[in-house]
C-alpha cells in the first residue's frame, strides 16, 4: 500500500450481549494482521470481544472504530452505558438510536462479517446486501442471526471467513 493510502474498513457485527468469543477472538486477531481498520458498534458482546482481540495484536496497522448509538431517549448526544467499550480507539458519536445507527456502520464498512446476534445484527446484514457491501455470516447457520431475512454466504470456520474477506478485498482493490 502506498504512503497515505487508506486502509480498508472491516465491519464486524454481532450480539451486543454475548461475546461469542470462540469466533470473535480469532477473527479479531486475524483481522489485526491484515492491514485493515476494524469497525463495530462500539458496545459490549461481540463488539468488545473482537475489538479487544484486535487491539492485543502487536504491530497492527489498523485502528478500532466504534460507531456509537445515542442513549434513550432518541436524540441524546451521549452514548448508552457501556459505549464505547474500552477497546474503541476512534469513537464516532451519533445522535441515532441503535437500529438507525446501523446504516452508518454499514456505509462506513468496505465489507461486513456478521457473527451470531439478534435483530440489530439481522438489520445490518440486510442493509449490507441492500447497499451492495460484501457480507459473510461467520455462523454455522443463518438461524444464529435472529430474524435474518436475507440469504448471505455462511462460513462456519475462520478459514472460510478469511477466504471470503481476502477475496472481497481483492475485488475492491
Amino acid at each position: 500500500m502506498s504512503p497515505g493510502a487508506t486502509l480498508p474498513v472491516i465491519g464486524v457485527m454481532g450480539s451486543g450481549e454475548l461475546p461469542h468469543a470462540e469466533r470473535a477472538v480469532p477473527l479479531g486477531r486475524w483481522l489485526a494482521t491484515q492491514r485493515v481498520h476494524l469497525l463495530t458498534g462500539g458496545g459490549r458482546g461481540v463488539m468488545e470481544a473482537t475489538s479487544r482481540a484486535f487491539c492485543e495484536v502487536p504491530g497492527r496497522s489498523g485502528r478500532v472504530i466504534g460507531v456509537l448509538p445515542a442513549a434513550d431517549p432518541p436524540g441524546r448526544l451521549t452514548p448508552p452505558p457501556g459505549c464505547p467499550n474500552d477497546w474503541v480507539e476512534i469513537p464516532v458519536r451519533t445522535h441515532l438510536p441503535r437500529l438507525e445507527r446501523n446504516r452508518v456502520n454499514i456505509l462506513s464498512s468496505d465489507l461486513v462479517v456478521a457473527l451470531p446476534g439478534g435483530r440489530g445484527t439481522a438489520s445490518e446484514v440486510g442493509l449490507a446486501t441492500e447497499l451492495g457491501r460484501p457480507v459473510v455470516a461467520f455462523v454455522d447457520a443463518l438461524s444464529q442471526i435472529e430474524d435474518c431475512a436475507v440469504e448471505v454466504p455462511v462460513r462456519p470456520t475462520l478459514e472460510g471467513v478469511q477466504a471470503f474477506v481476502l477475496g472481497a478485498l481483492g475485488a475492491l482493490a
